[in-house]
């Protein structure tokens, strides 16, 4: 019983600060204003966390090992199923992150927390997030430099990157095209994945 309470108390923390990170960022929320929205004591969140830092470190973590684990599934699919082809590896890494975004259990909240992290440029978080999941990300760039072997290493890491950019903002919803009366958020999510996965493929490809 007691484990119950302890992941329910984590869990109300980890909740609250991402919904304070989405609304005020990582400098802009103080741990007096998480243990305010979570109703747990400062001492409830050293237990659990440490720091401040750590937090928002295991806030990030809470919801891309779940991503990450679904792209390297996703991935093993792709190259088992449709060896050579560029599309699949893309699905493979885009389709899980849009469907993060689109989770109604704070999805839309971690990705405004994703574009505080590009916009205040947290080094620490950084630092965390290339130590944990910069492995995902090498084993998307080596099955993309097998399908496209033209590309030169740094060619593909800037398209890369560009594709992350994408997504992020694809991700976001700030775009352009917004979602038409009558059709489902998820039936709009996969026609975003769908034209950027085109749109990727072409990028890598010329």
């Amino acid at each position: 019983m007691a484990a119950t309470g302890h992941f329910s108390t984590k869990d109300r923390i980890l909740g609250a600060a991402e919904e304070l990170f989405a609304l005020h960022g990582f400098t802009g929320t103080s741990l007096r204003q998480v243990t305010s929205r979570a109703d747990v004591n400062i001492a409830a969140v050293n237990y659990h966390f440490g720091s401040k830092e750590n937090l928002v470190n295991e806030v990030f973590r809470r919801r891309m090992d779940d991503m990450s684990a679904r792209r390297l599934s996703g991935l093993k699919n792709a190259l088992s199923q449709h060896p050579g082809e560029l599309e699949p590896i893309l699905a493979a890494f885009v389709e899980p992150a849009l469907t993060l975004a689109q989770d109604r259990h704070g999805g839309a909240a971690f990705v405004r927390v994703i574009a505080r992290a590009y916009a205040e440029k947290n080094d620490s978080l950084r630092k965390f997030l290339s130590d944990h999941y910069g492995h995902v990300l090498r084993e998307f760039a080596r099955a993309i430099a097998d399908a496209v072997p033209a590309l030169s290493k740094e060619e593909l890491y800037w398209r890369l990157d560009f594709l992350a950019g994408a997504l992020t903002y694809a991700m976001a919803d700030f775009g352009l095209i917004k979602r038409p009366a009558g059709v489902s958020e998820a039936v709009h999510r996969e026609r975003a994945a769908r034209e950027l996965i085109r749109f990727a493929a072409a990028g890598f490809k010329s």
